[in-house]
């Protein structure tokens, strides 16, 4: 023992003299390690900005798309709020990029221009996505959009209709207005599934704009329409209530995607796409007062008031963690079987798509590194399927999951596992 005292006490002196070494050389790499260290903005996007090349932006020229011109819905609560918000905020000039943003009254009028490649981005709903990819159109989802936005059937005040079951069997069909090729007209038909109501028969469709659907117009047994219009009809008019809603039937998604090419030939103008999106979807986590003003002053929605909008912000762009915007492949995919089995046994596709269809159409590397540079966990789901949830998304009636119907508040973010790196937001730092 007492030669092994010795020995002991030198590996002490080494272990000591090495932590000592070791200590001074972190502390000499420390100004270096700080630096290299990311930096954020008040709304907890990464800074300094990475600019698309000049050889991008040059390429995007002689191929025409200069400006870059992005198609989205105005009256599609959340897409519009991150859109507006990314135009009217620069996120997208600060990262180099000369952009035009349109609206549009819905997903078919989007579709129709970027087909003919007129745009080059753009926003849609499940039911206009799959349309795009049964026709071969080379677009590829970045980031997903408002999911389990609001569907539902708005009926007037006076209406005996108290569920949808109650459509069956009233001996002459009742005209229901929505517009076709949407995803309220997907919401319309599964629910019509399940409830065993038939379409032609219980219930009739009549194709009408989200504007026209507003008015609840006489002679309609109601409408299927997405939110904000379920909002003004319901809470703001008060001309109609809701009997039925599309949660059970369907985890609606929209896609923020872009034609392929600009992946092929130009990726970091697409990856500054997808850090812009979602430095929209924190800008507006921060500031919905700010969002609602910026929304107000949209054209498109003139007609809405600004307690409407803000309200919608509330349910649709800060209701769930802001994760909720990686395009997970393998969930929405299974989610949208189901669209694409009724599309094509109703003749409304061509092809018998499948999940690995849609995600074969999703690219999540870009929204993966956005994550990255924020110091985000990449979470394996959704974050409103509940940690126990025994439903699976392509098995319809769905077991509650979370939705705006029945979230209280906010989900906490960063909670513990959010992050992988430190992050800051609103002045306060937080750690992994």
């Amino acid at each position: 023992m007492n030669q092994a005292q010795p020995q002991n006490n030198w590996h002490h002196v080494f272990n000591r003299a090495t932590a000592s070494v070791l200590m001074s050389l972190f502390l000499a790499a420390a100004p270096a390690t700080s630096f290299a260290q990311q930096k954020f903005n008040q709304w907890g996007s990464p800074i300094p900005y990475e600019k698309v090349s000049d050889k991008s932006v040059k390429w995007l020229k002689e191929k025409g798309w200069w400006p870059l011109k992005i198609a989205f819905q105005g009256p599609w609560s959340g897409q519009n709020t991150v859109n507006i918000v990314m135009d009217r905020q620069g996120f997208l000039k600060q990262r180099g990029l000369d952009t035009k943003l349109q609206a549009f009254a819905s997903g078919p009028e989007i579709n129709e221009v970027i087909v003919s490649a007129r745009f080059q981005v753009g926003n849609g709903g499940n039911f206009p996505f799959t349309s795009l990819l049964d026709k071969n159109i080379p677009v590829k989802a970045i980031a997903i959009v408002s999911p389990n936005l609001l569907h539902a059937l708005v009926v007037p005040n006076d209406s005996p209709l108290k569920s949808f079951k109650e459509l069956k069997g009233k001996g002459e069909a009742v005209p229901i207005g929505l517009v076709t090729g949407s995803s309220g007209e997907f919401y319309l038909q599964m629910a019509a599934k399940v409830n065993d109501v038939q379409t032609r028969k219980d219930i009739v469709l009549k194709n009408m704009s989200p504007g026209d659907q507003m008015a609840l117009p006489r002679g309609l047994g109601g409408v299927a329409p997405w939110d904000p219009t379920v909002t003004m009809i319901t809470d703001e008019r008060k001309t109609g209530r809701i009997i039925d809603s599309i949660y059970p039937y369907n985890m609606y998604e929209g896609q923020y995607y872009v034609r392929s090419e600009l992946i092929e030939h130009v990726p970091d103008v697409v990856q500054a796409l997808s850090d812009a999106f979602v430095e929209a979807t924190l800008w507006t986590r921060l500031y919905p007062e700010k969002a609602a003003a910026l929304m107000a002053e949209d054209p498109t929605l003139k007609n809405y008031p600004k307690a409407v909008l803000l309200d919608q912000i509330k349910k649709y762009n800060n209701l769930y963690k802001p994760t909720y915007v990686y395009p997970h492949a393998e969930f929405w995919g299974k989610a949208n079987e189901n669209i694409f089995t009724w599309l094509h046994e109703n003749k409304r596709i061509l092809r018998p798509l499948t999940a690995k269809d849609f995600m074969a159409a999703v690219d999540a590397r870009f929204m993966t590194k956005t994550f990255a540079k924020l110091g985000w966990t990449v979470p394996k789901q959704p974050p409103f399927i509940p940690a126990n949830w025994t439903g699976s998304p392509d098995k319809i009636p769905y077991p509650e999951y979370f939705t705006q119907e029945n979230l209280k508040a906010p989900q906490p973010f960063p909670e513990p596992g959010d992050l992988v790196k430190p992050w800051a937001f609103d002045g306060k730092s937080f750690a992994p």
